[in-house]
């Protein structure tokens, strides 16, 4: 991709729909020094999306981010396209319009006639085949996808997809293009979800699925994914912002796209929202309340007194890097041989690696509690933990008292197989995985789609790898053992890379 050539500056870029997203494409070609013709089947509605964008750049310049000459050559580089007149200076022609097929097709194919015969077809849909709407044109092969991210201004991240049919060359023009246009170009085949609402699944539906088994609650869960995981928001909460209508037909569509595999299932939870009305911000209402007196959530905290002693016992594998903590707060740590876990004033704690406390507890001998993963042990600032059946108060305050006494705020979970941000990550990574092995994108593709285009702490697979792989295969085949659900079955890619790969941590 890095040696094809982008259009030409003086090639022309017409823009079909002017709604958010069409409009948003048009401000960025048009910064990048093509002349932009919007359309829009209402006429005035390509007007109206001129003077947002006016608009836009103007208040850019009052805050000192642009300035005036360049915001002024911006706009006079958009105008409008009404008519049916030749377009022979055109390069590229993208479509913004409603996801529907045949929509796409109608519109782009009644183009065609006017674009000179080495214009690009671009189409930014972020759900439909490319290789289905390609097959409706005469064209094929010069129909790529190109999918934006909102605010397409804003966000780096542009899925360049291929069709079945699409030329090699236009794919590569398509993504150098993306590249001359200040965006972060990935490349991957057209399959159900491309790469990000493909991968992303995951981050929803395992929380999702916490919430249907009643192991948390919204607040707590998002407290958790955030301040223990490192994700900018919570899955709640980013599902209320997105809206649950938005979010669960994005769900149902991926699911059907790859025939009802269980690994995408719809959730009961999401759908009771969606009955509801309960949309999420837009409604002032989904899993929070929303507006002026709505009541800030409060996630559920626990605290325990300081531990006397601290043994670690064996190797700690990804939490290895809390033991430097627990020096650094001045506890009083000993090392010892072991099963790997720690002993706090006597009673066993350890890290998830998908069983439930109490699956643990009966193969270890004794009572173990354990805590949810962190991205980054010595700057979290939560602990998430569960309790096995029947533990005693000793056990909990003891449990509790480890990171309080880090100064960390403590969650308890119920026990849930792999809790919050452990089974989390380890789907990601296998959902990651599969995307690999069927050929969809590239490893590294995959990392910087979810980076920048939903703002994950880290890539998928970067982090499957730091984790160690066997580890993150162990946590699902433990989560498939528990649940007794194909949805938990380890990638064939993930499986062989784990046996390959030494463990990361030590």
């Amino acid at each position: 991709m890095a040696d094809a050539v982008p259009l030409p500056a003086d090639r022309a870029v017409l823009v079909l729909g002017a709604g958010t997203m069409g409009a948003g494409i048009a401000e960025v070609a048009a910064a990048a020094g093509h002349a932009v013709l919007l359309r829009d089947a209402d006429p005035a509605a390509a007007g109206r999306a001129i003077a947002g964008i006016r608009a836009g750049l103007q208040r850019r310049v009052q805050r000192g981010r642009l300035d005036a000459a360049q915001a002024e050559a911006i706009a006079a580089r958009i105008g409008t396209d009404a008519d049916e007149a030749p377009l022979p200076a055109a390069g590229l022609a993208i479509e913004a319009i409603v996801e529907d097929l045949d929509a796409k097709a109608r519109a782009l194919g009644a183009l065609l006639p006017r674009l000179p015969g080495d214009a690009l077809l671009a189409t930014n849909t972020s759900s439909l085949s490319v290789t289905a709407l390609a097959a409706r044109l005469p064209a094929p092969g010069r129909v790529v996808g190109m999918h934006f991210f909102n605010p397409a201004t804003i966000l780096p991240l542009v899925e360049v997809v291929r069709g079945q049919a699409s030329d090699p060359d236009a794919v590569a023009r398509i993504a150098a293009t993306a590249r001359a246009w200040g965006k972060v170009p990935v490349e991957c085949a057209s399959t159900p979800g491309f790469i990000v609402n493909r991968v992303a699944r995951p981050f929803y539906g395992e929380a999702l699925r916490l919430l249907l088994e009643r192991h948390a609650d919204p607040a707590t869960l998002d407290a958790v994914m955030r301040e223990a995981g490192g994700f900018r928001m919570g899955p709640c909460e980013l599902m209320d912002l997105i809206g649950h209508d938005v979010n669960f037909a994005v769900t149902r569509s991926v699911w059907a796209g790859f025939f009802h595999d269980p690994r995408y299932q719809p959730s009961l939870v999401q759908q009771a929202l969606v009955d509801a009305g309960w949309l999420g911000r837009k409604r002032g209402r989904g899993f929070y309340a929303y507006g002026d007196d709505a009541p800030a959530p409060v996630p559920a905290e626990r605290s325990g007194p300081r531990p006397r002693e601290v043994i670690a016992e064996g190797d700690l594998g990804p939490a290895h890097a809390l033991a430097e903590r627990l020096l650094a707060a001045g506890l009083p740590l000993r090392r010892a041989a072991g099963a790997g876990l720690l002993r706090v004033d006597g009673h066993a704690v350890a890290l998830t690696d998908g069983r439930t406390a109490d699956a643990r507890s009966q193969a270890q001998g004794e009572p173990v509690a354990l805590f949810d993963l962190a991205l980054d042990w010595s700057a979290c600032t939560r602990a998430a933990v569960a309790l096995p059946a029947g533990a005693s108060d000793a056990h909990a305050e003891a449990a509790f008292g480890l990171f309080s006494a880090l100064g960390m705020r403590v969650s308890p979970l119920g026990d849930a197989p792999g809790l919050a941000v452990a089974r989390t990550v380890a789907m990601l990574v296998n959902e990651a995985a599969d995307a690999v092995q069927q050929g969809v994108a590239a490893p590294d593709d995959i990392d910087a789609a979810m980076q920048r285009g939903v703002n994950y702490p880290r890539g998928p697979l970067d982090w499957g790898r730091a984790l160690g792989l066997d580890y993150v295969a162990g946590v699902i085949a433990h989560l498939a053992d528990a649940h007794g659900e194909d949805r938990y079955r380890v990638s064939p890619w993930l499986r062989r890379a784990a046996l390959q790969a030494a463990p990361a941590h030590g």
